[in-house]
């Protein structure tokens, strides 16, 4: 029953995130951003207020709807201000997206620890949350609607297709870690629930780390190269780990597959945005969506995988998705040009 409800929040983010790209579109990723982040604010303590499984799964579908909305906006604002300051710095800004969440994560166990109640936990969060929030989007730019015509929903062709399937493939490969890591170590390796709790957090930390080095990489190296070898060595140690079947290689496998991922999405992201006679707002919300499907469907398909072969034959689909994300970095590096133009301008 939980299970289904919370396919509530999957099914309202992505009602979200076309929207927010069409809201972005027609008012401003400025505007948008400050009216989806409130919304968010607004939602987040609706879930844990419900009477009912039924108020449960719609609270979770506004919760969904509004951090889709947030994705869109806040990631075209951050384009604007790219463009602005004239280098690459979007993987500076996913960067704090990891320290947050990490941040979230070790502040709501310690209150667990301490057994403060949650909703007043959660109300507490949220105040101080509004506090920063209106002094944050005092300073976001402002952005002119686009004059183009904008479209509700813009189905991916061309090089934006290819940038929604890279996207696709590289969240898939984050969420499936979220969600079988700790069960690989635990259940496949025999390790006690205390070093499974490590696959995800060396995972995380290695993300964040990689982000906060990635856009000086970028920089330097062009975001093809950045992205090929980094899911390219991900790729290539994940399934030496999965062979070895080692607790410890394990471990490294998943903070290689963190550092491999740490740039993929601020990349592709950042290319999105840059496709020439299109809105920033409606690429970045169609690759948004491609990747969040891979971010809903990955788990559950490596589930049934590993229901019928085991779960490290499972686990090589995310291999063979870092793959395919590699080839993708590695096409763009070699061409240079042609469709691949936008991918190698990400880094300008």
């Amino acid at each position: 029953m939980l299970g289904l409800a919370l396919l509530g929040m999957a099914a309202g983010s992505l009602i979200g995130l076309p929207l927010s790209g069409f809201l972005t579109a027609r008012f401003g990723s400025g505007r948008t951003t400050t009216a989806a982040i409130f919304a968010l604010l607004l939602a987040t303590p609706l879930p844990i207020l419900a009477p009912s499984l039924p108020v449960f799964a719609l609270a979770l579908a506004l919760l969904g709807t509004a951090n889709g909305a947030v994705d869109v906006a806040m990631n075209a604002q951050a384009i604007a201000i790219e463009e602005r300051y004239g280098r690459a710095i979007m993987s500076s800004f996913h960067a704090l997206f990891s320290a947050g969440g990490l941040a979230g994560a070790a502040v709501a166990a310690l209150a667990m620890e301490i057994g403060i109640d949650p909703t007043a936990h959660l109300l507490a969060a949220l105040a101080s949350l509004s506090i920063v929030t209106l002094w944050a989007v005092s300073l976001l730019l402002p952005t002119r609607p686009s004059a183009m015509r904008t479209p509700l929903l813009r189905l991916p062709r061309g090089v934006l297709l290819v940038l929604g399937m890279l996207t696709l493939c590289s969240l898939l490969a984050e969420g499936a870690i979220g969600d079988w890591a700790a069960v690989y170590l635990k259940d496949d390796l025999a390790t006690a629930s205390s070093f499974a709790a490590l696959g995800f957090a060396v995972f995380s930390f290695a993300m964040t780390a990689g982000r906060f080095l990635g856009d000086h990489l970028v920089r330097r190296y062009g975001g093809p190269i950045v992205l090929g070898t980094g899911t390219g060595a991900a790729a290539l140690v994940l399934a030496t780990s999965l062979l070895a079947g080692v607790p410890g290689f394990a471990l490294v496998g998943f903070a290689a597959i963190g550092l491999g991922l740490a740039n993929a999405v601020p990349v592709l992201f950042s290319a999105a945005g840059k496709i020439p006679g299109t809105p920033p707002e409606l690429t970045i919300a169609a690759v948004s969506t491609a990747g969040y499907c891979g971010f809903l469907l990955g788990p559950p398909a490596i589930g049934l995988i590993a229901d019928h072969f085991t779960l490290p034959v499972g686990l090589g689909v995310v291999a063979l998705a870092l793959a395919i994300v590699a080839l993708g970095g590695a096409s763009a590096a070699w061409e240079g040009q042609g469709r691949w133009t936008v991918l190698s301008n990400a880094s300008k």
